[in-house]
C-alpha cells in the first residue's frame, strides 16, 4: 500500500487523470467527426496517455527533487522524503514513457510523436524554467494544451490538420494561464522557498491580478470559435459564454481584493471550467459535412 501511495504521488495522479480526461473527450469529438467511435482505440488512448503523462510527471519530480524538499506542499513526495530512490523513479518513468509511446504509436504515428514532444517540453523545458522567469507558464502551456490535440488525432487512422483540433488546443492553451496563475497566487509563499517565479509580475499585486483577469476575458472569444467555424452548437455557445463570464467574475474579485481567498475561488473555478466546456462541445457537436 505504501508503494501505491508513493506511486500516486510520483505520477501526480489527480493531474494525470485530468490530462487523460481531456484527451479522452477530444478523442470522442474526433470520433463523432468521422462518424464512428472505436472504443478499443479509446481504451488504448486512455491507457497510453496515462503512462505518458505519468512519465512526464515522474521526470518532473526527479528533476525537482531537491527543490521539493524546500516546500511544504511537496516535501512528502516519495523522492524528497527518502522513500523512493532517484534511480527507481527514473526506471519507472522511462518504462512508462517508452511503453506509453509505443502504445500510442499503434493508433497512428502523429499521436506517438506528439506524446514524446509533450514529455520533452514539460519535463526538460518547462520544469527548469520555473525558477528563472514567469515565461515558464507560457512554455508550460504548450505541453499542457497538447492532450486534446493528441486525443483528437488518435481517433483517425490518417490524421489531417483542420480547425477543430487547432481550436481545441487554443481553448486549453488560453485556459491554462488563469489556471496556473490562480494556483501560483495561492502557493506563492511556498513557491518562493524553492525560488519559483510563476506570477506574471513575480508578486501578488495588481499587475499579476490584471493579467490574470485579461486571460479569463480572452476565453470568451476563444471559447466561441467552435461556433465561428460551425462545429459547435448554440447550446455549447451559451454554456461557453456563461462559464467564461463566471470565470472572469472570479478573476475580477481577485483583482479587487488581491487576497488568497479570492485566488482559491478562481483556482476551483478553473478546475470546473475546462471539463464543462469540453463535455458541452462533445454533446452539442455539429460534425462537418
Amino acid at each position: 500500500m505504501n508503494f501505491i501511495s508513493d506511486f500516486n504521488k510520483l505520477i501526480k495522479l489527480r493531474l494525470t487523470l485530468t490530462v487523460v480526461f481531456s484527451a479522452s473527450v477530444a478523442f470522442l469529438i474526433g470520433s463523432k467527426v468521422q462518424g464512428e467511435i472505436i472504443w478499443i482505440n479509446w481504451l488504448i488512448l486512455t491507457f497510453g496517455g496515462f503512462l505518458v503523462t505519468s512519465a512526464a510527471n515522474g521526470f518532473n519530480e526527479i528533476i525537482e527533487k531537491d527543490l521539493d524538499k524546500l516546500m511544504s506542499r511537496t516535501m512528502d513526495r516519495p523522492i524528497p522524503a527518502g522513500r523512493m530512490k532517484t534511480g527507481q523513479a527514473l526506471v519507472l518513468s522511462l518504462c512508462m514513457g517508452i511503453a506509453g509511446t509505443l502504445i500510442l504509436v499503434k493508433l497512428n504515428f502523429l499521436t506517438g510523436v506528439l506524446s514524446v514532444f509533450s514529455i520533452f517540453l514539460y519535463a526538460f523545458l518547462y520544469t527548469p524554467m520555473k525558477r528563472k522567469s514567469p515565461i515558464a507558464v507560457l512554455i508550460g502551456a504548450f505541453p499542457g494544451a497538447l492532450p486534446p490535440l493528441i486525443g483528437y488525432f488518435a481517433a483517425f487512422n490518417n490524421p489531417e490538420i483542420s480547425w477543430i483540433p487547432v481550436i481545441l488546443f487554443a481553448i486549453q492553451f488560453v485556459w491554462q494561464f488563469p489556471h496556473f496563475w490562480a494556483i501560483a497566487w495561492v502557493l506563492d509563499d511556498d513557491y518562493k522557498k524553492a525560488g519559483f517565479r510563476l506570477l506574471p509580475s513575480t508578486r501578488r499585486d495588481k499587475l499579476s491580478a490584471s493579467i490574470t483577469l485579461f486571460s479569463t476575458l480572452l476565453l470568451i472569444p476563444v471559447g466561441l470559435l467552435p461556433l465561428v467555424y460551425n462545429f459547435g452548437g448554440y447550446i455549447y455557445g451559451a454554456i461557453s459564454v456563461l462559464t467564461a463570464l463566471y470565470f472572469s467574475w472570479e478573476a475580477l474579485k481577485l483583482f479587487r481584493k488581491l487576497d488568497v481567498a479570492s485566488a482559491k475561488r478562481l483556482m476551483y473555478t478553473s478546475f470546473f471550467y475546462l471539463p464543462i466546456i469540453q463535455l458541452s462541445l462533445l454533446f452539442n457537436l455539429i460534425p462537418p459535412h
